[in-house]
């Protein structure tokens, strides 16, 4: 019991003591005596003791067993996440580093931007003094007779208290002259449109008005990108002035009707129609465009939106001659319906002789609009002084040509229908719409409606009987006299 027994041997030893001490007591050894102290030892320790003790020592040394394998788990589990956080540290570095590059060359963008911002800022600002010095230039081309220099000295004169106040650019003192200029253009000879109509009936233009038409349509495409251009300036100049502008660039698109250059302008005639839709608002101002300005606060100029009537319905004529959104058109329908409401717009309609701007948007193909574009239509033959000019607007072949292509259509919705036998009732009283009507064989077309409308449909029937009767086509009873009338 002196020496240490080492814990794996401690069942092996157990037994062999055991075995030991049952040999001895059969072992002619027995009979020797030991001295009194040691036998009364041995006799003390008895081997079940010894193998319990031996027992518990082999459970100890399993429980370390144990412990000493849960211990290496735990050590090889701390490596693992020791290694996981050096990926992460890694993987983070690497992020960091990315994105302080990512740093430097959004500044590097940054910069390039502003430097960008402040070289356009330079080119527009030398664009707008190219611009002045062209307009500066093409204004003393007019200076030619003496009595326009006189006046445009004396306006001159008028408007130094307007430049000192500095509310104005250069160019908007000259504003106030070129529209008296274009007031008289366009009463004078721009709106005479009716010229264009000769020949409707047989008879050929003559050929030296086919040419100073042609050359009034080749200055109208000249002058229009100009006049494009300069709506970036109305903001600056009088508001009264806005209409003539605005009536001169009508008038000058209507001599583009006959004309076959109206389709190498799309893109400025798309900008012009935006533009008068929107309305121009006024960029941030510098030095080169305003240098003595007081007022820096964006400035806008309302054309379609305007609170004026008359520029408002020539902006929204001039909308459905140039755009083509959808969106937009049915915004211009809605106000012009509006607009003839009250006998000014219906008045305005005649003046801007706006039938052939309509009948252009007359066609199935404007399914979504035909509803609206026959409601405008129909508020100019409610009963007025406006009344009877519109009829005879409309008795023309262009009118009668573009209801014949309609009524051709095939399964035309009925409140179309209803809504165009009213001015189809009204034209059929003026006498001469006859030979109109049997043109373009609208009569036979309307017998044949009638013939195939179901009696239900009151209104409808009331309307060609009476348009038909006007015609001397067929009988018309009282009622359906009456209820036309």
């Amino acid at each position: 019991m002196g020496t240490v027994i080492q814990p794996t041997n401690l069942a092996s030893n157990s037994r062999n003591w055991t075995e030991c001490c049952s040999d001895l007591s059969d072992s002619p050894l027995k009979h020797v005596s030991f001295p009194t102290s040691k036998v009364s030892n041995k006799q003390n320790l008895h081997p079940h003791q010894i193998n319990r003790i031996y027992d518990e020592l082999f459970e100890i040394h399993q429980k370390l067993q144990r412990h000493n394998t849960e211990v290496e788990h735990l050590t090889e589990v701390l490596k693992e996440k020791n290694k996981e956080s050096k990926r992460l540290r890694s993987s983070f570095d690497a992020l960091k580093e990315l994105n302080d590059n990512l740093k430097k060359q959004l500044n590097e963008v940054s910069e390039e931007n502003r430097k960008m911002e402040i070289q356009a800022k330079r080119v527009q600002a030398r664009l707008d003094n190219l611009q002045r010095k062209f307009e500066f230039m093409t204004i003393q081309k007019l200076k030619g007779n003496s009595h326009v220099a006189h006046e445009m000295k004396s306006l001159k004169q008028e408007k130094v208290p307007v430049s000192k106040t500095g509310k104005v650019p250069l160019n908007a003192q000259v504003y106030e002259l070129l529209t008296i200029f274009m007031d008289w253009i366009s009463d004078h000879h721009l709106s005479k449109l009716k010229s264009e109509e000769s020949g409707m009936d047989g008879e050929k233009p003559v050929l030296g008005f086919a040419a100073q038409r042609n050359e009034i349509q080749e200055k109208c495409v000249k002058l229009l990108p100009m006049m494009t251009e300069q709506l970036q300036w109305m903001p600056f100049v009088n508001a009264k002035l806005h209409e003539p502008f605005v009536k001169f660039m009508y008038w000058s698109l209507r001599q583009l009707d006959a004309g076959t250059q109206h389709s190498t302008m799309t893109s400025t005639l798309r900008r012009l129609g935006e533009d008068i839709f929107k309305g121009v608002v006024t960029k941030r101002t510098d030095n080169n465009y305003l240098e003595h300005s007081v007022e820096n606060k964006p400035k806008t100029a309302a054309f379609f939106k305007s609170s004026n009537l008359p520029l408002r319905f020539l902006s929204t004529l001039i909308v459905l001659k140039t755009v083509t959104q959808a969106d937009y058109l049915a915004q211009a329908f809605d106000s012009l319906c509006l607009d003839l409401k009250t006998d000014e717009g219906k008045v305005l309609f005649l003046e801007y002789q706006a039938v052939p701007v309509i009948l252009n948007h007359l066609r199935i193909s404007s399914k979504g609009l035909l509803s609206n574009v026959i409601d405008s239509l129909l508020q100019m033959t409610v009963e007025s002084k406006s009344l009877q000019p519109f009829l005879e607007a409309c008795s023309n072949t262009l009118f009668f040509r573009t209801c014949s292509v309609l009524l051709r259509t095939p399964k035309l919705d009925l409140q179309i229908l209803e809504k165009l036998s009213i001015i189809l009732q009204k034209l059929s009283k003026i006498k001469s719409n006859k030979k109109l009507f049997e043109l373009f064989t609208i009569h036979l077309m309307l017998q044949e409606i009638q013939r195939t409308t179901h009696p239900e449909h009151a209104f409808l029937c009331i309307n060609l009987n009476s348009t038909l009767f006007n015609l001397g086509l067929t009988k018309c009873n009282s009622v359906a006299s009456n209820a036309s009338h």
